[in-house]
């Protein structure tokens, strides 16, 4: 069987080959892993710069009509990781581009070869932001072209599988994934705790779903390759419940044995702070003002359903982050 990663040089991507290789690969299985840029490009996860021995990389943009060389079986599998994901950072248009035009090819490419079996990493970013609780169940309201992208693509994917029942649609929406070369939230967070510059904006209880990279691809594996599902399932891959932004913060600071003391800062001072310093070096601390606002906004999403999917959760919070910092040679979260 084929493995078929889009997006596949990518930080979740990265992982769930890594646990692939490990742990389920047989003799004749092939992993594909497809994307714009290949390890060691600028643009791929930093600090992959090596290619897994035995993985098939083929350079391709899924923007584009998708063709490659291979051989398809009945058992193939599409992992589609491809898209334009942080926030800020893209114009409006680079989202709908790839997320949605992304959606549309890899679901003709799974039509012409007649793969059955799909798994699509969407985002919490559907829901909208709002302090209520999201279910899987709760009506998508969207309020970035990111969310409304991801949204759009979700429903490509449920096109695809409605045209016959026998496909296999798993959509997973992750909250904020962590883990050693990620550079994203968790770490711009270690940082600035290390360094003295990370502060609660406004309350120190807002909540942040998130999820350690490794558990995820352990939960992909579990629903795509473990077990044989059919149908759509839709799942939040979140910690239940959700862990504030204190909880994660005393946590990281628990697992990399740092002694800070952190500060509540009115979020007003913390917005014009950078809005003043951005232009000149704010970007390195991550002090952009879109991510200083969606700081004090809560994304409190319901991880109740994957609890009760049959799959065991693998990490606690602290056992994750203790593993990543010990992925970093127990040095710094990176």
């Amino acid at each position: 069987m084929n493995y078929i990663l889009f997006g596949g040089t990518g930080f979740i991507g990265t992982n769930l080959i890594n646990l692939i290789k490990t742990s389920s690969l047989k003799p004749e299985d092939k992993i594909y892993a497809l994307d714009i840029v290949m390890p060691g490009e600028e643009g791929v996860v930093p600090g992959i710069v090596e290619k897994f021995e035995g993985v098939i990389y083929v350079r391709l943009d899924v923007r584009q009509p998708i063709e490659f060389n291979f051989n398809s079986t009945e058992k193939d599998i599409i992992f589609n990781l491809a898209a334009v994901h942080r926030t800020p950072g893209h114009p409006d248009y680079a989202y709908f581009e790839t997320n949605i035009k992304g959606a549309e090819n890899v679901t003709a490419f799974a039509d012409r070869n007649g793969i059955k079996r799909i798994l699509f990493t969407s985002s919490i970013a559907p829901y909208g932001a709002a302090e209520e609780l999201k279910c899987e169940d709760t009506l998508p309201t969207p309020n970035t072209a990111y969310g409304i992208s991801k949204l759009v693509a979700e429903k490509i994917h449920a096109i695809w599988q409605a045209k016959d029942e026998s496909r296999c649609l798993t959509i997973v929406r992750p909250g904020v994934v962590f883990g050693k070369g990620e550079h994203g939230n968790f770490t711009r967070m270690y940082k600035g705790i290390k360094n003295r510059y990370f502060f609660y904006a406004g309350r120190t209880d807002t909540i942040k779903a998130s999820i350690y990279v490794k558990e995820l691809a352990e939960f992909i594996k579990y629903r795509m390759i473990d077990n044989d599902f059919t149908g759509v399932g839709l799942y939040n891959c979140t910690y239940e419940p959700a862990f504030t932004v204190k909880q994660s913060c005393e946590a990281i600071k628990k697992a990399t044995g740092l002694k800070r003391k952190t500060l509540v800062i009115p979020s007003w001072i913390l917005m014009i702070a950078s809005v003043v310093l951005y232009p000149f070096g704010g970007k390195k601390l991550g002090l952009h003002p879109a991510r200083v606002k969606k700081l004090e906004v809560s994304t409190n999403i319901s991880g109740k359903k994957l609890a009760a999917s049959g799959y065991k959760l693998k990490y606690s919070l602290d056992e994750a982050l203790l593993d990543w910092f010990e992925d970093c040679g127990r040095e710094k979260l990176e």
